[in-house]
């Protein structure tokens, strides 16, 4: 019983080792550097948040900022326990999205 017990620990062990060497192999040769969750810097946000506004403990007003095909626009969205409420929703003239690809030419 416990020759068996400790082929299961040795195992378990092995498998961890493994793990391990595989993980340091990839961040030495550098691919996860590379990594989509690793490129923030380089993606432009299409949705942020201005502001938001809590009524009460179920209610809230929020105010965003869409970009979409380089036009911006505002958006003021009521959230309560039935779902939300579209109130107010208005294009800005002349913002335009600021991508660093897009922006460099101009």
């Amino acid at each position: 019983m416990d020759a068996e017990l400790a082929r299961q620990v040795g195992s378990i062990l092995l498998v961890f080792a493994l793990l391990g060497a595989a993980l340091w192999l990839i961040r030495r040769r550098g691919s996860l550097a590379r990594a989509p969750w690793r490129e923030r810097g380089r993606r432009v946000r299409s949705l942020s948040s201005i502001e938001r506004v809590t009524l009460t403990a179920q209610h809230a007003v929020h105010l965003l900022r869409i970009e979409v095909q380089g036009e911006a626009r505002e958006i003021l969205l009521a959230t309560h326990p039935q779902g939300c409420t579209l109130l107010n929703s208005a294009a800005l003239p002349g913002e335009k999205i600021r991508n660093g690809a897009k922006g460099a030419g101009a």
